[in-house]
């Protein structure tokens, strides 16, 4: 078999594991959606985490709690406590927020086209139970894949291993 045919299948197949492989089913969605009113919202949230989450805000850069934190665990929906990433794929993208190059779970996540600039479309990240906005998923993101899922860090909450 010719080498260069050989390093393509090798690569398809890593790259296929990374977007197919199962997720432990603890942390998996279980398709059962958490639907509260904006009243109840606001109860459970502060007005911060409101704004982000049910409103579609983003906090300041740099100035946030996980951005630089290194501590090893699983970050979690802040509004209704889905596990959405890992500290295993979280690194420095220098853009101020928390920043993933993979979700714990795909099925975690729901992404939606987002025109807020109009002009420029992007792609929204959300929460797949609770439909709260995380942030934004760009194309920029380091191997293996090539994603950097920028997550603001009031729609987080971290459990330490």
């Amino acid at each position: 078999m010719d080498k260069r045919i050989l390093i393509f299948i090798v690569c398809l197949i890593s790259t296929f594991s990374l977007y197919s492989s199962e997720c432990e089913e603890s942390q998996k969605f279980n398709g059962k959606k958490i639907e509260l009113s904006n009243e109840e919202w606001q109860q459970r949230l502060t007005p911060s985490q409101y704004w982000i989450l049910r409103e579609g805000g983003t906090e300041r850069p740099f100035d946030n709690k996980y951005n630089d934190n290194k501590e090893i665990g699983t970050y979690l929906c802040a509004a209704c406590k889905l596990p959405l990433f890992s500290s295993d794929e979280k690194y420095d993208s220098k853009t101020g927020w928390p920043s993933f190059w993979k979700p714990i779970c795909q099925n975690n996540l729901k992404l939606e086209d987002d025109y807020f600039l109009y002009w420029v479309k992007r792609i929204e990240v959300l929460c797949a139970r609770c439909e709260s906005h995380l942030g934004h998923v760009f194309d920029d993101g380091p191997p293996p894949t090539g994603k950097r899922y920028c997550i603001n860090s009031l729609a987080l909450d971290f459990l330490a291993q």
